[in-house]
């Protein structure tokens, strides 16, 4: 996979309200966030997902967001101040080779992995550390887009998550991505 880094500056354009058209974060992710949950986000950058979940999870629930780009976690980190949900998030920079969560290992109820695996230097520690931070039964939806992961790639990222401990349960249709939802097996 790719080393590339989705630049800061276009954070500001995948939080644009017209991306809701395509994809609402709502419809997306309320079949499997809910209150109370812990959520672990990887590459949350502005928060298009972060936000609405945080509102899904209430005030007893929590969003892990985990980036390797501080200054994109510190523009988010103003947006959730503005919105009243700081409290509900909890954001962690990363390295390159690793999420640096091990202090959640067991604790994750959800995790999303939305348009970043692809920028990941090596997916399987990315999903062996998934799958630690992963309570059993806990489930984590990927999805890649479309313009930038071909369906083999993404067959690939499949195939790297089995290697490592999740198990494939449906593939939700989303506008513009290949997605995957799969369970700690």
């Amino acid at each position: 996979m790719s080393n590339f880094v989705c630049p800061y500056w276009m954070g500001y354009l995948l939080i644009s309200p017209l991306r809701r058209l395509i994809q609402n974060p709502e419809r997306i992710l309320s079949p499997y966030v809910a209150a109370g949950m812990t959520v672990l986000e990887v590459g949350p950058g502005m928060g298009f997902f972060t936000l609405p979940m945080a509102k899904m999870v209430g005030p007893n629930g929590k969003i892990l967001c985990v980036d390797v780009q501080e200054k994109m976690l510190r523009s988010f980190q103003r947006r959730a101040l503005k919105s009243g949900l700081v409290e509900r998030i909890i954001t962690r920079v990363c390295g390159p080779t690793s999420l640096s969560i091990g202090d959640f290992d067991g604790k994750i109820d959800f995790a999303l992995a939305f348009a970043v695996v692809h920028e990941v230097p090596d997916m399987s520690r990315l999903f062996a550390e998934i799958v630690r931070a992963l309570k059993p039964g806990a489930k984590c939806l990927i999805a890649e887009p479309r313009l930038h992961v071909s369906a083999q790639k993404f067959e690939q990222t499949v195939a790297s998550a089995k290697e490592q401990g999740l198990k494939p349960l449906e593939r939700p249709i989303l506008t513009g991505s290949h997605a995957v939802l799969m369970d700690r097996a």
